[in-house]
């Protein structure tokens, strides 16, 4: 009789264990529109999760797809012109919103112009638009980017230019002075010689520079440098 209830015990717990599991780790599909007040489909509209935005805007029909983790708390749509919709997310597979231009979500604050964000280049920051050649910025702490376990998946296909085989990067252009050297590494400031056991969890961003604008690190940025900021980091 002992043994019987101490098998029951265990079973409950494993069924527990998994379910739990389950969870916590499945992602879940959804799919919805975005429209207006006058239910028009509203093409651009970023999706923002718990408050982050999430990279996935809808489409010219105003439809999104997206995966979400079960432990989600809100969904929302957005846009500079139409202003914002949120709903509280209890595990829907499908999520619509109307933008009236009267809603905010708490705590998002809407990303500025691509061309104003301010790019780390390792002896300050300039804008993007008065960069010399094209450069690449990956936002660790975006939605899209929560599930990397690995910082080389994180990098690979990102950045226009930039191929990652492995643990192995090669950033491509016709500034770069050598196109077969790989990149150098800065880590908050700091020269390495491997990004391999960096978490992309502690990511904040990364910075993606060639031709010209490595050129501030003489020889060494002949293939290109990949600067890296962690969080908390000191600047």
């Amino acid at each position: 009789m002992k043994a019987k209830t101490i098998l029951i015990v265990l079973i409950a717990l494993i069924a527990g264990h998994h379910a739990e599991a389950q969870k916590k780790g499945k992602m879940i599909t959804v799919t919805g529109t975005v429209t207006n007040v006058r239910l028009l489909p509203v093409s651009g509209a970023l999706i923002v999760v718990d408050g982050q935005s999430s990279g996935i805007t809808s489409k010219s029909s105003g439809t999104f797809k997206i995966k979400l983790r079960p432990d989600t708390r809100s969904v929302g749509a957005y846009t500079k012109n139409l202003g914002t919709a949120l709903v509280m997310y209890e595990g829907q597979t499908v999520l619509d919103f109307v933008l009236d231009s009267t809603k905010v979500i708490p705590n998002f604050v809407p990303e500025m112009d691509e061309g104003d964000r301010k790019i780390d280049i390792g002896y300050g920051t300039v804008r993007k638009r008065d960069m010399t050649t094209q450069v690449g910025y990956i936002d660790g702490q975006s939605y899209a980017n929560a599930s990397y376990t690995d910082i080389y998946e994180l990098i690979k296909g990102k950045v226009p230019g930039v191929q990652v085989t492995g643990n192995k990067i090669l950033i491509r252009g016709i500034n770069s002075i050598n196109s077969d050297t790989g990149p150098l590494f800065v880590v908050d400031g700091i020269v390495v010689s491997s990004i391999d056991n960096i978490p992309p969890q502690q990511v904040k961003s990364i910075t993606v520079l060639k031709g010209s604008d490595a050129s501030i690190y003489g020889s060494r940025g002949a293939g290109g440098v990949i600067l890296i900021t962690l969080i908390g980091a000191g600047r």
